[in-house]
C-alpha cells in the first residue's frame, strides 16, 4: 500500500478510535493525529477540516460494511453480517449517546451521494428487497441488536425477501 494512501487509512483508524472515547463533536484534528501516529499536517494534507475527515470516514465505513457482506455466502448472512456491524460499532455506540443531533443527521435520508452509494449497495446485494432491509439497519443504530438477536432476525428478515 503506497505510502499515502497507508497514512489515509491510519487517520480513518484513529478517528474512529477517537470518536469511540468522546463522540464525534468532542473529537478534534490533534487527537487524532495522535491516534493515527501521524503529525497534524499529515493530516490535513488528507483533509480540509473536520467535516472532510467525517464523510470519508462514513464512505470508509459504508464501503468495509458491504464489502464484508458481499462475500457472504447467502443474503441471510450478508444481513447478519450488516446487522452485528452495525449494533456492535463502538463508535455508533458512543455517538448515540454523546451526539444525537448527528446521529439524526446521519440517518436521515437526503440526496447526499453517500446515500446514493447506500442505496446502490443495498440494490446490489437484496435487489427490490433494498429498502426494507435499509430501514431495518437504520433502526440497529439507536437500538442496537445482540448477536443472537441480529441472528434471529436476519433469519426472518432473509425468509421475508
Amino acid at each position: 500500500m503506497a505510502t499515502n494512501q497507508r497514512s489515509r487509512t491510519a487517520i480513518l483508524a484513529g478517528a474512529k478510535i477517537v470518536i469511540t472515547e468522546v463522540g464525534s463533536y468532542e473529537s478534534n484534528m490533534l487527537d487524532i493525529a495522535a491516534r493515527a501516529e501521524v503529525s497534524r499536517a499529515t493530516v490535513y494534507n488528507h483533509f480540509s477540516d473536520k467535516e472532510a475527515m467525517m464523510l470519508s470516514l462514513v464512505e470508509s465505513e459504508i464501503l468495509r460494511l458491504f464489502d464484508l457482506a458481499k462475500k457472504a455466502p447467502t443474503k441471510r448472512d450478508a444481513l447478519c453480517i450488516l446487522s452485528v456491524e452495525i449494533s456492535k460499532d463502538p463508535a455508533l455506540r458512543k455517538m448515540v449517546q454523546t451526539d444525537p443531533l448527528d446521529i439524526a443527521k446521519f440517518v436521515t435520508v437526503t440526496d447526499h451521494p453517500l446515500w446514493s452509494l447506500v442505496k446502490e449497495s443495498l440494490i446490489n446485494l437484496f435487489g427490490e428487497s433494498a429498502g426494507a432491509v435499509f430501514h431495518w439497519l437504520i433502526g440497529q443504530i439507536a437500538s442496537p441488536l445482540s448477536l443472537a438477536g441480529s441472528a434471529k432476525q436476519a433469519d426472518q428478515m432473509a425468509r421475508a425477501l
